[in-house]
């Protein structure tokens, strides 16, 4: 009973370690659209949601929260409209995925999807797929990573 208490207190300690050193980089990035999504992230199901916007693309970041705390780190390097003069955008990623609860975990996600961004109000709406796959901890392919979004947009 005592080493499930030590155990759980560790895998706590460590979640918040993580957190802490990474919300710096989350701070100073100082997103351009920030909110949430629900759905599924390597075991996760709900995330603080964040998106940088560059001239190349942009930068989809996500800090998930369900079995244990997550990062997801995508760079879309297409987001277009679907016509010229469109609300509706499509976008396509790659990039880095990791998970922390009892183990640490690494691996590579990609991301596809759909957003639908208002002129009269400033936020969006998205529908995403995120495959992922871990190669360090466990080996998994998370194939269900189907997603809905939520976000504000600063100007």
């Amino acid at each position: 009973m005592k080493n499930e208490y030590i155990s759980c207190k560790f895998i706590m300690m460590k979640k918040l370690l993580f957190l802490l050193l990474i919300s710096p980089i989350f701070y100073s990035l100082s997103a351009q659209e920030l909110g949430l999504r629900f759905g599924e992230m390597a075991g996760n199901n709900i995330a603080i949601d964040g998106v940088l916007n560059f001239k190349t693309g942009r930068l989809h970041t996500d800090i998930s929260f369900g079995e244990g705390v997550g990062v997801d780190i995508i760079y879309d390097f297409i987001y277009n409209p679907i016509k010229e003069s469109s609300n509706i955008y499509y976008y396509v990623g790659i990039g880095i995925a990791s998970l922390i609860y009892s183990d640490f975990e690494l691996g590579a996600t990609g991301e596809a999807g759909l957003e639908l961004r208002f002129n009269s109000i400033p936020i969006v709406l998205g529908l995403d797929y995120r495959p992922s796959i871990m190669v360090i901890g466990n080996t998994d392919f998370h194939w269900n990573g189907f997603g809905v979004n939520i976000r504000y947009v600063f100007n």
